[in-house]
């Protein structure tokens, strides 16, 4: 039978009476700051990290870039009379004459979809490089600003037609965007060219070139 200091230990314990005293849920030391989660690289915009940060910002210097003036190349002298009546017989002949692109994209401005136009030109300018080192950059800008579906200046196109241009980025050559460029045109002529030709904007270029009657004369 243990005497009263045994069992005075016992009920102790050497090892308990030298343990420093545990903390209790109170006492426990503040969980420190949450760690950033790692940028996913998503191509959605739901996240707030700081890549998606950095593409708003992009966005939104690109949205800015639509209101710059009219480059000079497509930028005219003023049409004669039969040139702008000629607009009117054809959108094929509207979009074979400068002038006409040039009017026709500052209407295309007017109802927000001059990226239709500047996606265009884009493929013509593509189509006429050799170069297959620039054919891959401009091949890659022209992704990125028309149709990827991050930029504010994608284009309307199907899921066959984007389907192809992703297989074909793969390797990227002048006629990547063939079928894109078609639809974009298709579109603008079924959609866009009805009310340019009614616009007060054709209209005003065709009172201009209008003979004067002889009562104004």
């Amino acid at each position: 039978m243990p005497t009263p200091h045994e069992a005075e230990k016992q009920h102790t314990g050497p090892e308990e009476a030298d343990r420093p005293p545990s903390m209790s849920s109170h006492d426990a030391a503040p969980p420190g700051p949450p760690s950033r989660n790692p940028c996913c690289l998503c191509w959605c915009c739901c996240c707030s990290c700081s890549w998606n940060q950095e593409r708003q910002r992009a966005w939104q210097a690109t949205r800015e870039s639509k209101l710059q003036p009219l480059p000079s190349c497509e930028v005219c002298t003023p049409p004669s009379p039969e040139e702008v009546q000629s607009w009117a017989q054809s959108f094929d002949k509207l979009m074979h004459s400068p002038t006409g692109r040039s009017v026709f994209r500052a209407f295309l401005r007017t109802e927000y979809s001059e990226e239709n136009m500047l996606f265009w030109l884009a493929c013509e300018e593509l189509k006429a490089e050799a170069n297959q080192h620039v054919v891959d950059e401009k091949a890659r800008l022209i992704y990125e600003d028309y149709v990827s579906i991050l930029s504010p200046k994608e284009v309307s196109l199907d899921s066959r037609v984007r389907e192809g241009i992703n297989r074909k980025m793969q390797e990227p050559s002048a006629h990547t965007f063939d079928d894109a460029q078609l639809q974009i045109y298709t579109l603008m002529h079924r959609d866009s060219y009805p009310r340019f030709l009614s616009s007060p904007t054709y209209q005003a270029l065709l009172l201009r070139g209008a003979p004067q009657s002889s009562s104004e004369a």
